[in-house]
């Protein structure tokens, strides 16, 4: 407002001045009038850089905001109320910039501190260019963190023409990559492809095989020494009590009757006790001692004959509908009593899955893939609860009374000998368990 009141007071006083100079020219006071007219052109030019130097200002500070240059400080000019509004502006979006900043920092520390391979790449016309590329990628793959795809490609050859052969659409798959001459590594890689504001975006992330590895089996390391803890205290605490209270009776000069069927009953208890430890023992060192497997060329119909024939009394003696639609056939390099052993061990865990089940239904497939075998068992059953998907593979865990929780344990050790993996799919109203054979 007072800048406006400023060029307001000043076009009033430039209007007087012009009125009082033809005033005295009319008078004949011409030298005066001509000072007069003088004062008007000086009060023009004065106006002039007034305005000019307002919207001076004005520009300064919105190409300031153009060009996210928030250095400036506006405190002295607080007394004019006309740039209020533009004060107002300009500290808001210097507060978002810090703010931003700020988020870029975290994020920043968030993705350089994870042990992944992150790589964003973001759409420029026809053409990728780097967005964003975490200090592990640059580190592991000892790439210069490069601002365009082509240089990144001169670095990284193989990951790159793999991204380009999908045509930058989203992957899933393993991959090998040999950084300056040394011994090639596996990755597992994903990526995917997003739009915002416009602007599209490509995200890869790349994990080393060994760190999945090395994760998992810590893990499964901790579950193990859990259930073998479990098991060895169920079994020693009564030994260990009932031992005690031997040495006791032992101790006494006479024994009496009720003495004596104590100690039969303990010393029977005792065994029992021994015998499951024994058996403990005796599955875990069926699971430590898997021989190698004895491979050889058999057909994949021979090894699916053989192992019905097995199984079929079975399945007939539940009432259990069983559907082979393996419509080829295809020569395996396996060990046939190991992967027959799989075959039953996932046929019984069907025909438990399905004891409560009135639609009793096994159906057996197969594809190949990519020079994989695929063999899929999948059954009718209630399928996994999701609370306890990640324990099912862990020696010795099971949710049957009389089950020794090693079949499953023993399958996925059988088929990773093979060079294989062994999955499941949990479905709504069905689960399948899938072995991958590579030939």
């Amino acid at each position: 407002m007072k800048r406006s009141k400023a060029i307001f007071i000043r076009l009033c006083t430039i209007m007087l001045v012009i009125a009082f100079c033809l005033y005295l020219y009319k008078k004949e006071l011409v030298y005066t009038s001509l000072f007069t007219f003088l004062v008007f052109i000086l009060l023009i030019i004065e106006l002039f850089y007034f305005i000019k130097n307002t919207f001076l200002f004005y520009d300064k500070t919105i190409q300031a905001i153009l060009q996210n240059d928030f250095s400036s400080d506006f405190s002295k000019h607080k007394s004019y109320d006309n740039y209020a509004s533009l004060f107002t502006l300009y500290e808001k979006l210097k507060q978002q910039q810090n703010e931003e900043a700020s988020k870029n920092i975290i994020y920043g520390s968030l993705f350089n501190s994870i042990e992944t391979g992150i790589l964003i790449l973001q759409k420029d016309t026809s053409d990728w260019k780097i967005f964003l590329m975490n200090d592990y990628f640059s580190k592991h793959f000892e790439v210069p963190k490069v601002s365009k795809w082509h240089y990144l490609k001169n670095q990284l050859p193989s990951l790159c023409g793999i991204i380009e052969s999908q045509n930058f659409e989203e992957i899933k798959t393993t991959l090998e990559i040999r950084v300056n001459q040394q011994d090639q590594q596996t990755f597992v890689m994903q990526s995917s492809r997003s739009k915002s504001f416009n602007q599209e975006y490509y995200i890869v992330l790349l994990d080393s095989i060994q760190k999945v590895i090395e994760k998992k089996e810590k893990e499964a390391w901790i579950n193990l020494m859990k259930i073998i803890s479990h098991e060895l205290m169920n079994s020693l605490t009564p030994i260990r009590s009932l031992s005690q209270n031997l040495h006791e009776l032992v101790q006494q000069e006479s024994l009496s009757k009720e003495d004596l069927e104590d100690m039969k009953e303990s010393v029977f208890t005792m065994l029992n006790r021994s015998n499951h430890l024994q058996e403990f023992v005796e599955s875990y060192r069926k699971l430590a001692m898997l021989p190698s497997p004895k491979k050889e060329k058999i057909k994949l119909s021979e090894l699916i004959e053989s192992s019905l024939q097995i199984m079929n009394p079975i399945f007939k003696q539940d009432q259990i509908e069983l559907q082979n639609t393996i419509a080829f056939n295809r020569v395996l390099n396996v060990d046939k009593l190991q992967l027959e052993q799989v075959l039953i061990n996932l046929f019984t865990n069907s025909i438990y899955a399905l004891k409560e089940k009135e639609n009793k239904q096994i159906i057996l497939s197969a594809e190949v893939k990519e020079n994989r075998t695929f063999i899929i068992i999948t059954d009718t059953g209630y399928g996994i609860e999701k609370e306890i998907e990640d324990k099912i593979f862990l020696p010795f865990f099971t949710t049957r009374k009389e089950g020794a929780g090693i079949g499953l344990t023993l399958s996925k050790n059988i088929i990773e000998a093979h060079g294989g993996y062994l999955a499941f799919q949990n479905g709504a109203d069905s689960i399948s368990f899938i072995i991958c054979l590579i030939n």
